[in-house]
């Protein structure tokens, strides 16, 4: 197997993890959109927990995608 080949597999799987970070912040939305339904006397303190929730998903995201670069380019 020729190395260019190997790298474009190895940054292949290494997005692979980008199908778990949708999945996660899709359930983030749904649960912040059920919960403000439920009490929206919380909405403040819930959106904040959400958002800090959506940033620590998105941050795997970068991280699986700066990990396929280097394997990419390097």
């Amino acid at each position: 197997m020729e190395l260019d080949a190997a790298k474009m597999i190895g940054a292949g799987l290494a997005v692979i993890g980008l199908g778990g970070v949708g999945a996660g912040i899709g359930n983030i939305c749904a649960s912040l959109i059920s919960s403000i339904a439920r009490n929206r006397a919380s909405r403040v303190q819930v959106i904040g927990l959400a958002m800090l929730g959506f940033a620590l998903v998105e941050a795997v995201a970068l991280y699986a995608l700066l990990i396929s670069f280097l394997i990419l380019f390097t």
